[in-house]
């Protein structure tokens, strides 16, 4: 028989494509679910579970976590990552790890197909498409949902037919959950004068009042959050989510432009990744220096947008991700977060490499240590010279 890996959530459509590919196109399934950190224990034990209830051959958790954060996650924090300043690419970004598990499994397995359970309306199809494209281009891929433009209720109707009788009740909203933030859709997310009411939200608040958070970085990475010290960064971002999650904090509406080239919109929570992101920024803005900070706002920009797309093996990114890499060299020191309520605030940072520095002048005030006034006057003539010339040459005096 055939062999054809399926990226198995155990949700409707992937279910869906389990049984088909085998009562129907004779394929052995060798279901798996790459774990970005999403999952817990008992999901993909229940997983497991409808898995073989549905036929497959067998059923495979690939935990990617590790391979998340070093390829991805601690890129999007030296970039400070949001997409149109707002989304930190909570679920985008995964999906690289994602179809780079199922690639790799089908490719030692010797598959004769890949199969996803995308639909023709989304990103994901395009993502795992072009990842299973540049690694696995000698593979079939299969997207049944999307090719046989089927309905949900169609879905249902055929594993009934099969004596699968699953809950397949459609929640009111779908869940995204994975380590660097949750997406939240429904029918709020539809329209574009609506946001997502409180009890959409996985996460609700749990503590009122004020706390303060520190978090301590070295050369751009997470080494402790409140003094204690931490191995993984994986475990401190889980941390750091379970103290400012207490306050809500990290949710917004996101609107972006699709790979298809159609507006999507979606609520998120992401109490990890926005403080973590705005923490860090805060750290550059004392460290590094105007130019490096401008550039590596382009470059952030660029890369994140290129990751969103699922270009994650285009070469560019690597070379992006030596100069972002680069920049974090002095990128070192603690910073202080104020958790409130549904809100946060930067307080401050101590590091060594702090270049706000005394010692060379403060701003505002009367009197500097490193320059005179009459370095000042000569450097504001010199500084504006073109434009003078500018103006005078081309008689621009209005």
């Amino acid at each position: 028989m055939k062999k054809v890996v399926l990226a198995f959530s155990g949700g409707l459509d992937t279910s869906y494509c389990a049984m088909y590919l085998s009562k129907e196109m004779g394929y052995e399934v060798y279901a798996a679910v790459a774990n970005t950190g999403g999952f817990s224990k008992e999901e993909i034990e229940k997983m497991e579970k409808r898995a073989y209830g549905l036929g497959v051959k067998s059923f495979k958790c690939i935990d990617v976590t590790k391979t998340y954060y070093e390829h991805t996650i601690r890129y999007m924090i030296y970039g400070n990552m949001l997409k149109n300043s707002t989304y930190p690419l909570s679920v985008s970004a995964e999906r690289i790890s994602q179809a780079t598990a199922i690639a790799q499994y089908a490719k030692e397995l010797k598959a004769d197909a890949v199969c996803h359970g995308s639909t023709g309306a989304g990103n994901d199809q395009v993502r795992f498409d072009m990842i299973f494209n540049t690694l696995i281009p000698e593979i079939e891929i299969i997207a049944l949902i999307r090719e046989k433009r089927l309905s949900r209720e169609e879905e249902i109707a055929y594993l009934r037919s099969h004596g699968v009788d699953f809950d397949f009740k459609k929640a009111e909203y779908s869940i995204n959950q994975g380590i660097w933030g949750t997406s939240i859709g429904g029918k709020e997310t539809l329209v574009s004068d609506q946001t997502l009411p409180e009890e959409a939200y996985p996460t609700q608040l749990k503590k009122e009042g004020s706390e303060d958070l520190v978090i301590t970085f070295e050369k751009g990475e997470i080494k402790a959050v409140n003094g204690t010290a931490y191995e993984n960064p994986i475990d401190a971002i889980l941390k750091i989510q379970e103290i400012a999650g207490a306050y809500a904090v990290g949710r917004d509406m996101h609107i972006g432009d699709t790979i298809i080239g159609i507006k999507g919109r979606v609520g998120f929570e992401a109490a990890a990744p926005m403080v973590i992101i705005k923490a860090h920024h805060m750290l550059e803005k004392h460290v590094l220096t105007k130019w490096q900070l401008f550039w590596k706002d382009q470059i952030s920009a660029f890369y994140a947008n290129y990751l969103h797309e699922g270009q994650y093996y285009d070469p560019v990114m690597r070379d992006m991700e030596a100069m972002l890499e680069s920049s974090q060299k002095y990128v070192s020191g603690d910073v202080i977060v104020r958790l409130f309520p549904y809100r946060f605030q930067t307080v401050g940072i101590r590091s060594e490499h702090d270049l706000m520095n005394n010692d060379f002048g403060s701003y505002g005030e009367i009197m500097n240590n490193a320059w005179t006034g009459d370095d000042v006057k000569g450097f504001g003539k010199i500084f504006g010279n073109q434009t003078m010339m500018y103006r005078l040459v081309n008689r621009e005096n209005d």
